[in-house]
């Protein structure tokens, strides 16, 4: 992924609603949500909604797809992975990752 791809995703995600729509998105699945889904789910105005759906696309973190009068919302799973690659790619010096326990407070 090039940085200027993933700056723009991170823009677009750097916003509390946007966030919020986007993991819904991803609790979805491929199955997708409808802006009217989301709004009840999200309790957001559809107008709202609206745009920040816009800007999530223009990002590439979803996807959008008419089927009839229904617009059907994904995440965009490729590039959501893209993104999480981009910032893990140079972790831990270049070996792999290994989570440990963090050490208990002693207060």
């Amino acid at each position: 992924m090039q940085e200027e791809l993933a700056v723009s995703a991170l823009a677009a995600l750097a916003h509390a609603q946007r966030l919020r729509v986007f993991r819904a998105l991803v609790v979805a699945g491929t199955a997708g949500l409808m802006p009217s889904q989301l709004a009840d789910q999200l309790e957001v105005a559809r107008s709202n909604l609206s745009f920040h759906l816009k800007e999530l696309a223009n990002a590439g973190l979803v996807t959008v797809e008419s089927q009839g009068r229904n617009l059907i919302y994904r995440a965009a799973y490729e590039h959501m992975n893209a993104l999480l690659g981009y910032l893990t790619e140079h972790c831990c010096a270049g070996g792999d990752c290994v989570v440990s326990e963090s050490p208990r407070c002693a207060c």
